[in-house]
């Protein structure tokens, strides 16, 4: 059984995190989405909520599990038994940072492969941050992430 690990924040999902997901789940026989608490970024959203959105978001898809995870993400990939690190790439200047991310990677866990999917064209400019200004700005955000997670946001907007 291959287990395939894609890790983010998440915060909140966009439809192209749903498109990496959607494509990276043909590829293996689990998907885990690894909602990470980065403790450098004040979230909108709880971890809680997160990983309900996501979980929501992603019923369609039979392989994949929505799990918490703080620390090292090798640590969590080998305590899952993963043999790949999913990563999406939405413009060369992403490029720099995740092949960083992903040597020291392989300097922790040499077992543990790295694998970049490219974004759909048509979600090449989407960001969480840009999908949360959008919406604090009253915008309209539904072709930008699934429906339950913009109904959600603008509920956190409403006041």
């Amino acid at each position: 059984m291959c287990t395939g690990v894609y890790p983010g924040s998440f915060d909140p999902i966009t439809n192209g995190h749903i498109d990496i997901i959607e494509r990276s789940a043909k590829l293996f026989d689990k998907l885990i989405v690894a909602v990470l608490n980065n403790h450098d970024k004040k979230s909108l959203f709880t971890t809680e909520e997160r990983i309900m959105m996501i979980r929501e978001a992603t019923a369609h898809i039979p392989n994949i599990e929505v799990e918490y995870f703080c620390g090292l993400l090798m640590e969590f990939a080998r305590l899952k038994q993963a043999r790949v690190i999913i990563r999406g790439l939405r413009a060369v200047s992403d490029f720099e940072y995740e092949l960083q991310m992903a040597l020291m990677n392989k300097k922790l866990a040499e077992d543990i492969e790295t694998v970049f999917i490219m974004t759909n064209c048509h979600y090449s400019y989407l960001s969480s941050s840009i999908v949360k200004e959008v919406a604090s700005l009253k915008g309209c955000v539904k072709e930008l992430v699934p429906p339950n997670v913009a109904t959600r946001l603008r509920d956190k907007f409403a006041d």
